[in-house]
């Protein structure tokens, strides 16, 4: 993967997953906040809880912080993988933000 494609993907991720919160404001499912400096993206809850999503360019990796424990992912195949287990990224941030929320909250593929 170029550093071109990589910016691309982890930005269209980053964009989604702000997207798909921004929703749930819209149609109050949950008051979460969300920040994005840069290629981070921190993701506050109403227990005070944080997830956060990290860019890691030089890796070409993101990365995921949450309660639950701290993950790394590569994009291969077209989703990013856990570069441990090869889970998905997008159902282990549902996992968590559910964890977090106190509620189902899925976050759909891109």
């Amino acid at each position: 993967m170029t550093d071109l494609d990589y910016a691309r993907e982890t930005s269209a991720l980053l964009a989604h997953i702000e997207a798909t919160i921004d929703g749930w404001l819209q149609d109050d499912v949950i008051d979460i906040d969300s920040k994005r400096t840069g290629g981070m993206l921190e993701l506050s809850f109403p227990d005070d809880s944080k997830i956060i999503i990290n860019a890691q360019p030089p890796l070409q990796e993101v990365w995921l912080a949450a309660k639950g424990g701290g993950f790394h992912y590569r994009f291969a195949d077209g989703r990013w993988q856990d570069t441990r287990d090869g889970s998905e990224f997008i159902a282990v941030l549902s996992q968590h933000a559910t964890a977090q929320g106190g509620q189902p909250l899925h976050f759909n593929p891109a």
